[in-house]
This record gives structure tokens, C-alpha cells and sequence, in this order.
């Protein structure tokens, strides 16, 4: 089975392109999902960020306080470093037995949906890089839209993620998403073909 990394920026089409994948029978495998998947209350992964955050972590369901770990993490880079620490070898593991399942069942390609694969140097693991991209004007005007962000809100956010631009260097496939809907899936439809 081929294992092909899709990425993209924040509002670049990444989510829409998946969804594209998944309705045409192809498996997609989403990092964010897994890394919610490692946290769920009763989890190891969710006793250890209680651990090193404390109770304000938790709300009153027992699920993990998002909002407050994020404060937390986003103004302390050590506090970042323990969070990633607990999640990402638990989201590596279950990627690495999502993917044997899909293999096992058959599939000839699979997808996995990192946002910051070439931020966190993931490029190794995969046959492929599918980059999603978009004009950065248009990038902004859908982060705003789509999150209710002010333009310089987008903008801090896009920011804060590599450029699409030093992203084009390390793709080894790019889906351009600049129009509608049906222009998307046909680029993706000729990502397949040569897939």
C-alpha cells in the first residue's frame, strides 16, 4: 500500500480535499482526530497532561480544558514541549497501526492528514507529499471567514506555520485550490491519476 502525506496551510483546502479522498472510497487517516483520540478521558495520554498541567486542565465532563491548555502552551515553548512529548509518540503509534490495518484490508493508497507534516520533519514516512495550496490573499480571506478571525488574527496565525511557498520546495505533489469547488476535484482527480 502507498502511504501519502497530505498537508497544507491553515484555509489552504486540506479538510476539503480529504473529503473529496473519502468520497471517492479512498481512506484518510486525520492526525488531528488521533491526537484527540490519545487525550479522551480514561486515557494514559489524558492522566499525563492532567499530570503536568494540573486540575484547571479538565472540565467539569472530565474532558481535557482545550482552550486553557492552549493559553498555556502558545505563551510557554517548555510547557509545549511536555504537551507534544505525550502526544505525539501515542498519535505515531496508532498512525503506524491505522496504516497496517488499512494495508491489511487491501488498499493500494491511504492518506494521512498532517497539517505540520514538514514542520515536524515527517517527510521520511511517506511514499508521497500531497501539498495543499492556495494565493495567500485567498488564504487569508477564507481563515477569516471560516473561523471568524480578524485580518491580522489570520494573518498572526499564518504566520505562525512555515510559508506555502518554502512548503512548495518539499511537496512532491500540488493541488492548487485558487477556485470553486469543481475545479478542486477535478486537480484532484488528476492527483489520483498520477498516484
Amino acid at each position: 500500500m502507498r502511504w501519502i502525506g497530505l498537508t497544507g496551510g491553515i484555509a489552504s483546502g486540506k479538510s476539503t480535499v480529504s473529503r473529496i479522498l473519502m468520497a471517492k472510497g479512498y481512506p484518510v487517516v486525520d492526525a488531528d482526530q488521533l491526537a484527540r483520540e490519545v487525550v479522551m478521558a480514561g486515557t494514559d495520554g489524558h492522566r499525563e497532561v492532567v499530570q503536568a498541567f494540573g486540575p484547571d486542565a479538565v472540565l467539569s465532563g472530565g474532558e481535557l480544558n482545550r482552550k486553557r491548555i492552549a493559553d498555556v502552551v502558545f505563551t510557554d515553548p517548555e510547557k509545549l514541549g511536555i504537551l507534544e512529548s505525550i502526544i505525539h509518540p501515542r498519535v505515531r503509534a496508532l498512525a503506524t497501526a491505522k496504516r497496517a490495518e488499512l494495508a491489511a484490508a487491501g488498499h493500494a493508497l491511504a492518506f494521512y492528514d498532517v497539517p505540520l507534516l514538514f514542520e515536524k520533519n515527517m517527510k521520511s514516512l511517506f511514499d508521497k507529499v500531497v501539498l495543499v495550496s492556495c494565493a495567500p490573499d485567498l488564504q487569508i480571506q477564507r481563515a477569516m471567514a471560516r473561523d471568524g478571525l480578524s485580518r491580522e488574527n489570520a494573518e498572526k496565525r499564518i504566520r505562525a506555520q512555515m510559508p506555502l511557498t518554502q512548503k512548495f520546495g518539499l511537496a512532491d505533489e500540488i493541488v492548487l485550490n485558487n477556485n470553486g469547488f469543481s475545479d478542486l476535484e477535478r486537480a484532484v482527480d488528476a492527483l489520483l491519476a498520477r498516484l
